[in-house]
């Protein structure tokens, strides 16, 4: 690996000294400034730093576009740093269309999912393999990774049920619990659309629709978690809000799981095994 692609700082820490890194780390520092700001009740101010960042990482987007010649998302590194952008775009039409407030979480989402990015995954540009050269690819990964971010969002919004903050900041506004379900609501398609577009690329990629892969099999258990939460909050509505809650943290901790732990624990390699 170039030397000056990944400096080692500890075994599992390193940091880019290169453009793609200078992209990153000014759109982390930004992140940090946006919440600061958030915090000390600049609204304005914050809101403007939030795009700002966006806006910096979507340019290291487009530049690592540019030197891979593929949509950027055929490795963790590259997954982590579309996330990163994911927050802005989402925080306002959550705002706009689902009443559901959570800008300071959503830049702290932001920030934590593009540190990976910045100090974890290598950069170093690997070739696409065969089984991702597919019209698929992008809408695939790209349906999972935006009900990533939504499901993130919702499970904050199931933290603050648990801190007994279950009014809204305002009467337009959704309190937590509502938020949560409205959440869902939105990013549970993307997920299904996630798990039809997989089957349906297996398909084409491996000759079978369903591979009993450990990715799939996670990505599974992840759409049934929420398939769950469904079911009891048709069941019992509002009447046990710390239940629901707890039901989008848990779906929300499957797909840490189908994310990070079956892409990088050797127990679960398999056919998804080029992500790490």
């Amino acid at each position: 690996m170039p030397q000056n692609d990944l400096i080692p700082l500890t075994e599992n820490l390193a940091i880019k000294a290169n453009i793609q890194g200078t992209f990153i780390y000014i759109a982390m520092l930004i992140y940090v400034i946006a919440i600061f700001l958030h915090l000390c009740r600049f609204r304005q101010a914050a809101s403007r730093a939030y795009f700002t960042a966006f806006i910096t990482v979507l340019s290291a987007i487009i530049y690592r576009w540019f030197v891979v010649a593929h949509i950027p998302l055929q490795n963790l590194f590259e997954v982590f740093l579309v996330l990163g952008a994911c927050g802005w775009p989402l925080t306002n039409f959550a705002r706009r269309y689902l009443a559901v407030e959570g800008q300071t979480g959503d830049i702290l989402l932001s920030l934590i999912f593009l540190f990976p990015a910045g100090f974890v995954f290598s950069d170093a540009v690997a070739q696409l393999p065969p089984a991702l050269q597919s019209w698929l690819f992008g809408p695939h990964v790209l349906a999972y990774m935006l009900a990533y971010f939504i499901m993130a969002k919702a499970a904050l919004q199931g933290v603050l049920v648990f801190a007994q903050q279950t009014k809204a900041v305002s009467d337009h506004l959704a309190d937590p619990e509502s938020g949560a379900y409205r959440l869902i609501s939105l990013g549970f398609p993307l997920l299904t659309l996630g798990l039809i577009l997989g089957s349906v690329w297996g398909k084409i990629a491996w000759g079978d629709y369903w591979n009993w892969d450990p990715k799939e099999l996670w990505s599974l258990a992840s759409w049934l978690v929420y398939l769950l939460y469904f079911h009891w909050r048709s069941s019992f509505g509002r009447k046990y809000p710390r239940v629901n809650a707890m039901l989008a943290i848990l779906g929300f901790i499957f797909i840490i799981i189908t994310l990070l732990w079956v892409n990088l624990s050797r127990i679960f390699s398999g056919l998804h095994s080029y992500a790490g």
